[in-house]
């Protein structure tokens, strides 16, 4: 994780870090709770979140809200990119597709605006659920 903004760095906050930084899943604060103490069980749950939303305030860490009322965190990406959820398993999808954006930048130009940020994120459920419904 990109920790060079000046934040002091305790033991308990490096190893949040780590746990973030290999997570390939958007985990959650109990996730990140659950892995962080399997290295240092001293680590609280209430750390894990100060700790996260310190990081989310540096603009180090982002949060996400894909539904099932908790957030989800990622570390801040260098190339933008976009998520599908899957909204059975929770799972989450990251995918860049040009023409999606090439199509919002022009949405955006119709309007009458330049496209300076966006967020995308589609819900779904596999191809192979829905032939069983």
């Amino acid at each position: 994780m990109a920790l060079n903004k000046g934040l002091k760095m305790t033991e308990q906050r490096r190893v949040i870090a780590q746990v973030l930084s290999e997570s390939q899943d958007h985990p959650d604060a109990n996730a990140v709770y659950q892995r962080a103490t399997k290295i240092d069980s001293r680590i609280s749950l209430a750390t894990v979140y100060r700790t996260v939303r310190l990081f989310e305030e540096a603009q180090v860490l982002e949060r996400h809200d894909f539904g099932h009322g908790r957030a989800r965190y990622e570390e801040v990406a260098e190339e933008h990119h976009d998520h599908l959820i899957d909204v059975h398993s929770g799972k989450v999808v990251e995918f860049q597709n040009e023409e999606i954006e090439r199509l919002q930048r022009k949405v955006a130009e119709e309007l009458g605006y330049r496209l300076v940020d966006h967020r995308l994120e589609l819900y779904a459920v596999p191809l192979n659920e829905e032939a069983d419904s």
